[in-house]
């Protein structure tokens, strides 16, 4: 058992005992996805959705679901919500970004061009509200309706926080609970109020979401400095992007009158030069940046696990705590 578990990762494990669903999901989704009057919106959806992404986000509302016991057919419909929302978000975040690269492709953007990108963007974000609609669940509604507007309200934030040297942790950490946690949280919350369960298990859910989102996307920052094979970004693209993340923010409290000049330079007024990635990891590992940014993340990862405590014992709730050390395990 050792073995397997050290071979097959936890999100392929809940992928195959969510097998049955997530083909009822994936059905669903190329069935919405489609127009009968403008052929480039399952064109474009395709290309994203079918690019091998792992599906956590909506295995997660679906494991949520049957840790709780539901035993209706609405989970499936909630689960492709949740996916529709985040590609609509992929969609838009690779045009705001100028992104040529997604999961090791070349973006919507890049291959029709920003205009398709963003409509077809909207057009999941519409097609999520009518997927929603079907579970005739008011609080469902509200849950998901909140979700996307504070993920809209998180890039915004983004927008205006990720070139200020001012940004603290405490900034860093709305815009991450805004732009990647409200969507965790809201779907495994929503997969415990689907099945009716209690207050404290729904609660617990929430907060299990939440944390897991935060420390998944400190690690998704922190490998842009580190590396990885696995996050389908190249190293730097954040620094590139003039992107102020944990990393940064930690080395720029730290940092003295020469090198807060450094980072106004390439950060703030985003003129780079060559060789100044290189001197941006130099710093970062001076001041233990990236070190201190991994403790975050494992905190949070921690935080997601104690969650859990509050669910029934269950594979399915094994396998959650278990991702929420896969998350952080590339940086351990």
């Amino acid at each position: 058992m050792g073995l397997e578990k050290a071979v097959v990762k936890p999100h392929e494990r809940l992928a195959t005992a969510l097998a049955a669903e997530l083909i009822a999901v994936n059905a669903l989704i190329r069935k919405r996805m489609s127009s009968e009057h403008a052929p480039r919106i399952p064109e474009v959806t395709a290309h994203l959705i079918e690019a091998g992404g792992k599906r956590l986000r909506p295995m997660l509302t679906l494991a949520a679901a049957k840790a709780c016991g539901y035993q209706g057919p609405y989970h499936i419909h909630l689960a492709a919500t949740v996916e529709f929302i985040h590609t609509a978000t992929l969609l838009h975040d690779d045009v705001v970004d100028e992104s040529a690269q997604r999961r090791g492709r070349p973006t919507a953007n890049l291959l029709w061009d920003n205009k398709s990108s963003i409509l077809v963007g909207d057009y999941l974000f519409a097609r999520a509200f009518q997927l929603m609609t079907d579970a005739d669940n008011m609080r469902v509604l509200k849950i998901l309706s909140n979700a996307s507007a504070t993920i809209a309200e998180g890039e915004v934030l983004q927008l205006t926080a990720a070139q200020d040297l001012k940004t603290d942790e405490s900034i860093y950490l709305q815009v991450v609970r805004g732009k990647t946690a409200a969507l965790f949280s809201a779907a495994t919350e929503v997969g415990g109020v689907l099945a009716d369960a209690d207050e404290t298990v729904i609660k617990a859910l929430f907060d299990y979401g939440d944390a897991l989102g935060i420390s998944f996307q400190i690690v998704d920052d922190l490998l842009d400095y580190w590396g990885s094979d696995q996050t389908g970004k190249n190293v730097g693209d954040d620094f590139r992007e003039r992107k102020l993340t944990l990393p940064v923010i930690k080395a720029v409290a730290k940092s003295d009158d020469e090198e807060r000049a450094f980072w106004v330079r390439t950060i703030e007024k985003g003129k780079q030069e060559d060789g100044d990635l290189d001197h941006a990891i130099a710093l970062l590992n001076r001041h233990n940046a990236l070190e201190e940014t991994r403790d975050v993340a494992i905190a949070w990862a921690d935080k997601a696990k104690d969650a859990l405590k509050a669910l029934p014992e269950s594979d399915i709730v094994e396998m959650l705590s278990d991702i929420a050390d896969y998350v952080v395990a590339r940086v351990r």
